[in-house]
């Protein structure tokens, strides 16, 4: 009762999270319930998922005793295949939920959010399905995905049957591996978030701790400076024309440019005067001793994965079967330090598990960090700016969207900085050595690893998910190489970046007066 009592709880905290974290961001002019509660949810989906990890790892290091022998309720084989089995469809279940969302639920939303001012409510999905190449057209939402299961039986037969027979195809053991290529496929994607924003994020977050903003002092007197020098120069222009002259074109667009200024700057110094009074800001800068010394700690705990990512690559690149196995490595032959650590504190129960969970956290909030910072780009096109209380509905579920894919590559990361305890957690097993004086044969225990037999130690589900098709694993491996050089050049940049401003993202000139004015009152 207690541990379905805790589970609970758990999923209401992650709600309330998500509930707080999306309402802070919203937009309140262009808030909409749909949106609103798909980005709820689909964020709670991709918390509640990256959870599946810590448990998995949990598990299979519960069935045995610290002195290597199993418990009596896991001594069946049958016993801990039911349990197996039961994680792997928790992450067949996630992961197919988290499929639903990106090819379905979110874009949608999004599409129905997007045409619902254009009075056209037509929309539609394309299912392109690798094994005949064909394109199935139905009205109400967009969808793409791969999914390479066989052709229909009838090629005549109608839309809804096809999508009958995919779903027939899906729930049953063929659907397994339509699915599980389905998920590496869009882990790829999650590859490319990864490098894009939590590598950022990793940098970006502690600096910012660490040198905190601007003194809201001396921005207002700095505004204060601005708005003077800039209505000079609108007077300047002005007093052209008071003998009735027209300006020319030129000192017209310079006078429209100027009192855009102007109007950019007042409502700058009413935010500097919110933000001056603000009990927050007080707050802020009482704690800025705490938020150094945070910083500091996050920025090592950064470095100390940085290390530990290329001593797992490094080790792959050494001791692997190759490129065409996937660099798969079995056991570690490099001293890696988190691997080491982890392994360290199995002894103190639960020390092992709670770092584990922090280290799946931490890559969560990173990117988030990451996503809030950069906002959301197309290559080299910015489409959408993350800004408290100022973020649209559509750059909202494509946040949610890129952390759904994010938390699926978080499992091999965590994997590549902890290899080992991934795949057996804090399992030990028994090795008989015989005494050379008694001449009989005493238990000695140690940990889990490759050489250890088949029958002692338990895989975890994730390590075998992960290198389920050996050219992921491949493209993975290459991936880490590229987040490595990522984390570095921003770890740069933002050390040369100057203070962000203490009303960092609220002002814009591309603001109304009315949103301006509702977020000030």
């Amino acid at each position: 009762m207690s541990k379905s009592l805790l589970g609970k709880w758990s999923v209401f905290v992650i709600l309330v999270f998500c509930w707080i974290y999306i309402r802070k961001f919203q937009s309140r002019q262009d808030s909409e319930v749909v949106s609103t509660v798909t980005a709820i949810c689909a964020l709670a989906i991709a918390l509640i998922t990256s959870a599946l990890l810590p448990v998995d790892i949990f598990l299979v290091s519960f069935m045995k005793y610290p002195n290597g022998t199993y418990k009596e309720w896991a001594t069946s084989n049958e016993t801990r295949g039911q349990i197996e089995a039961t994680v792997l469809y928790g992450y067949y279940t996630l992961y197919s939920i988290i499929l639903f969302c990106v090819f379905l639920w979110i874009p949608f939303v999004y599409f129905y959010y997007e045409e619902k001012d254009d009075n056209n409510t037509n929309s539609f999905v394309c299912i392109l399905m690798l094994n005949d190449g064909k394109c199935y057209h139905l009205r109400e939402s967009s969808f793409l995905t791969f999914i390479p299961i066989q052709a229909p039986p009838n090629q005549n037969s109608t839309q809804w049957q096809k999508m009958q027979y995919l779903f027939e195809e899906l729930g049953s053991s063929h659907g397994l591996p339509a699915l599980s290529f389905s998920i590496s496929s869009l882990t790829l994607i999650g590859m490319l978030a990864v490098i894009t924003y939590t590598a950022y994020g990793m940098s970006v977050m502690p600096l910012n701790l660490i040198k905190g903003t601007r003194s809201v002092v001396y921005e207002r007197l700095e505004n204060t400076e601005d708005i003077d020098e800039v209505e000079h120069q609108i007077e300047n222009l002005k007093s052209k024309c008071k003998d009735g002259r027209p300006l020319s074109s030129k000192d017209r667009r310079n006078l429209e440019e100027l009192e855009n200024k102007l109007q950019l700057l007042r409502r700058r110094g009413r935010h500097l005067d919110i933000a001056e009074r603000n009990c927050c800001t007080k707050l802020g800068t009482a704690l800025r001793p705490l938020k150094i010394i945070l910083g500091v700690f996050i920025i090592l705990v950064a470095l100390l994965f940085i290390v530990a990512l290329f001593i797992s690559n490094l080790d792959k690149a050494l001791h692997s079967a190759g490129i065409s196995y996937g660099f798969i490595i079995f056991g570690t032959n490099l001293t890696n330090p988190l691997n080491e650590l982890l392994l360290a504190l199995q002894p103190v129960f639960p020390l092992d598990y709670i770092l584990i969970t922090v280290i799946t956290m931490y890559f969560v909030l990173t990117s988030m960090a990451g996503i809030r910072n950069l906002g959301i780009w197309f290559f080299w096109i910015k489409l959408y700016k993350i800004r408290p209380k100022r973020t649209c509905p559509q750059a909202l579920l494509f946040l949610c969207m890129i952390l759904l894919l994010i938390v699926l590559h978080t499992s091999y990361m965590i994997y590549s900085l902890a290899p080992q305890y991934v795949m057996y957690g804090s399992q030990k097993y028994l090795v008989p050595v015989r005494s050379k004086k008694k001449k009989n044969y005493l238990n000695f225990c140690l940990t889990c690893d490759a050489d250890a037999p088949e029958d002692q130690c338990i895989v975890t589900r994730t390590y075998l998910f992960l290198h389920k098709f050996w050219f992921f694993s491949t493209i993975y491996y290459f991936g880490n190489w590229v987040f490595i050089g990522t984390f570095l050049i921003g770890l740069v940049v933002s050390c040369c970046r100057g203070k962000k401003s203490v009303i960092e993202g609220e002002v814009e000139a591309d603001d109304s007066d009315l949103s301006d004015d509702e977020y000030v009152h």
